[in-house]
Order: structure tokens, then C-alpha cells, then sequence
């Protein structure tokens, strides 16, 4: 250990955090370990794929399905993107399990869920997202 933090969370990053941010001194908001990658995670969620000139092939590209209807094949849809887009673009975890399901609560909304490993520590994580479809619905 150095500086009070684990070795093993080294590996996890420290990155300016999503949105971008200065606090009251002045200084960009970072974010660290566990919290860097989470905020990758959700990241590559809302990222079109092409949007990044470099990077062409970064994020999940959910985008195209907006409009979909919220069934099982938008969330069988939904599902295979975002896992593909993570273990492509995410090489600090291992996705253990995407589940989409319309919240009936909401309807127009798909939860996406994602259970992911931590690859350096072990600790397993879950991120909730809410993807938005039928927005153009009456």
C-alpha cells in the first residue's frame, strides 16, 4: 500500500468524473477506483457507437432502439449490445449478467441491469439504467 490505498485498486483508475466538474477551489472533480469505472460503465451505455472519432466502435449504441416498442425482443436487443459493448470497451471487469425488462411502473422504460466483477479486487458491483424508449409516443 502507498499513499493509503490499495495496490489492487490502482488498477481501477482515477479519471476526471462524468459530467465534467470544477469544485469550489477551482479544481476538475475526479473520480477513483470503484466510482471510475462505474461511471465508465454507464458511459458506454450512452455513448453512440461512431460518436468518438478515435474510437469508433466505443459504446453501446442503444440510440437506434429509441423508438422500438418495449418487448422482449427490444430487451433481448438491449441486452446483447450493452454486454458486447462492455467487454469490449471495459477490460477492468468481467460482466457477469445484463438483464432488460420494461418496468411496468413506467412504461416506456426499459431497466437495464448490469452485474459486473471488478477484475483487480473481486468485488462485484451492480449499475441500474434506465433506457427510454417510445419517446415519440402518444
Amino acid at each position: 500500500m502507498s499513499n493509503g490505498v490499495d495496490a489492487s485498486k490502482k488498477f481501477l483508475g482515477v479519471g476526471m468524473a462524468f459530467p465534467m466538474g470544477v469544485d469550489g477551489q477551482g479544481h476538475v472533480i475526479l473520480n477513483s477506483y470503484e466510482d471510475h469505472v462505474r461511471q465508465s460503465v454507464l458511459l458506454i451505455m450512452q455513448t453512440v457507437k461512431g460518436e468518438r472519432v478515435m474510437r469508433q466502435n466505443f459504446g453501446a449504441g442503444l440510440q437506434p432502439l429509441v423508438f422500438e416498442p418495449a418487448a422482449a425482443a427490444t430487451a433481448a436487443m438491449v441486452q446483447h449490445e450493452v454486454k458486447q459493448a462492455l467487454v469490449r470497451n471495459e477490460p477492468r471487469i468481467d460482466v457477469l449478467d445484463v438483464q432488460a425488462a420494461a418496468d411496468p411502473s413506467q412504461p416506456g422504460v426499459l431497466t437495464v441491469g448490469v452485474n459486473y466483477q471488478a477484475l483487480q479486487t473481486d468485488a462485484i458491483y451492480n449499475v441500474v439504467y434506465p433506457f427510454y424508449i417510445e419517446r415519440g409516443s402518444l
